[in-house]
């Protein structure tokens, strides 16, 4: 367990930290407009009071309309994160329209996009008008506390920048109080440079709902291709396992030979279904090797089951070569999953599948019976049924399953609309 910091290592750490001095810096720079404005009006010859509160006032109006840019608010915010948050993680990403992406980096709370509303404009404004006031404050407390601390060094101030303010000698035993303050002035000047930062140069509402957005969909990716994997795998490895225990209880040549033939073209099916999968998940750019099946491929399943040594009756009514592409593709993979906990569960029993499709929904059913020696599966215990369900809530649809009558019955309701 490591030992607590001291107080006096809590106060000098941030002394030695690169990004005090680059954050002090980026709050300094922001005096220029207001110093280089006051050269010309009020002239800073001997300035008081009153005409350091002129360079600070005239130049809002010129700073607020610059803010009415879009690209400013980008500039401010590549700026902030450069000098307000050194190191790798202040490299701004490129996104797919060749500027900065709204989420990247990680954890600066900076947003580089563009003004998009009028509502980022007056955060912007609000932004460069404190970053110029504040840095012009810090700027005049940077060289009045130099001046005092030559003034009570010994070494006389000819025309201090800040008129009367200046004090007269004093003891020198106080001179190194002013350089402590002006340490301490420069922490603290950064640390609050960077949470004004943060709240007026962060994401807007409609940055962050992008990326919420865009981080559901990624999401919704990584689930369906999880799904894909599950169904298409364990469809093809319980179909394997069922065939060959079968093919060697039979002990018929004939019926181990289509047995093999099975469990090879369904093996073959499984090995597309994975590497479809593994070119989505290494972004390649290539296309697919194959497009996901549809329900008006289901003679395939229907067959695999078949071989297995599973009688099963179906019966498939309407145009399912006309559903829609997501609704025929997430029913293939329901019907898949919905065999496959079958085989895996009954075994070899007979197998109802009934399909259905109107011109509203679409509605799937596959009962078998349940085994007297298995006691019946908890109803969502598992990832399969957990997947069926989601995929039906995705297309927003309903799914059960359970046990009705001796039966094991997993029912789907889909709309076509």
């Amino acid at each position: 367990m490591p030992a607590p910091s001291s107080p006096l290592r809590s106060l000098v750490r941030p002394l030695v930290r690169a990004v005090t001095y680059t954050r002090w810096l980026h709050l300094v720079i922001g005096a220029i407009v207001p110093l280089a404005g006051g050269l010309i009006h009020p002239g800073l010859s001997a300035p008081s009071i009153g005409d350091w509160l002129t360079v600070a006032a005239l130049p809002v109006p010129l700073v607020a309309a610059v803010a009415l840019l879009p690209s400013a608010r980008r500039a401010e915010g590549l700026q902030a994160r450069l000098m307000l948050f050194p190191g790798k993680h202040a490299r701004v990403r490129a996104g797919a329209d060749g500027g900065a992406a709204v989420g990247a980096p990680a954890d600066t709370g900076i947003s580089t996009a563009p003004s998009a509303s009028w509502t980022d404009r007056g955060r912007t404004a609000l932004w460069l008008v404190f970053r110029m006031e504040a840095g012009l404050a810090a700027w005049l407390l940077s060289i009045w506390l130099l001046q005092v601390g030559l003034v009570l060094s010994g070494v006389s101030v000819e025309e201090p920048v800040v008129g009367s303010l200046t004090p007269h000698a004093g003891p020198a035993a106080l001179a190194p109080l002013p350089l402590l303050a002006l340490l301490a002035l420069v922490v603290a000047g950064g640390r609050l440079d960077t949470r004004i930062a943060r709240r007026l140069l962060g994401p807007s509402v409609r940055e962050r709902m992008t990326a919420l957005e865009e981080r559901t969909e990624r999401l919704l990716e990584r689930n369906r291709i999880a799904r894909e994997l599950h169904d298409s795998l364990g469809h093809a490895l319980t179909l394997a396992v069922v065939q060959a225990g079968a093919a060697r209880a039979a002990k018929d040549p004939g019926f181990t030979d289509r047995a093999l033939a099975a469990i090879e073209e369904t093996g073959r099916a499984a090995l597309e279904d994975l590497e479809r999968v593994l070119l989505l998940l290494r972004e390649t750019g290539r296309r697919p090797a194959g497009a996901s099946p549809g329900l008006d491929e289901a003679a395939r399943l229907l067959d695999a089951a078949r071989s297995s040594g599973a009688p099963v009756a179906a019966e498939i009514t309407g145009a399912v070569e006309d559903l829609p592409g997501p609704v025929s593709r997430e029913a293939y993979r329901m019907l898949q999953e919905a065999l496959t906990n079958a085989l895996r569960h009954a075994g070899p029993v007979p197998v109802d599948v009934r399909v259905t499709a109107d011109r509203s929904r679409l509605r799937l059913l596959v009962a078998n019976p349940v085994p007297g020696d298995r006691p019946p599966a908890v109803p969502g215990s598992g990832s399969g049924l957990r997947g069926i369900r989601e995929r039906a809530a995705l297309l927003g649809g309903e799914a059960e399953a359970g046990v009705r009558d001796g039966e094991w019955r997993v029912a789907v309701v889909l709309p076509l609309r």
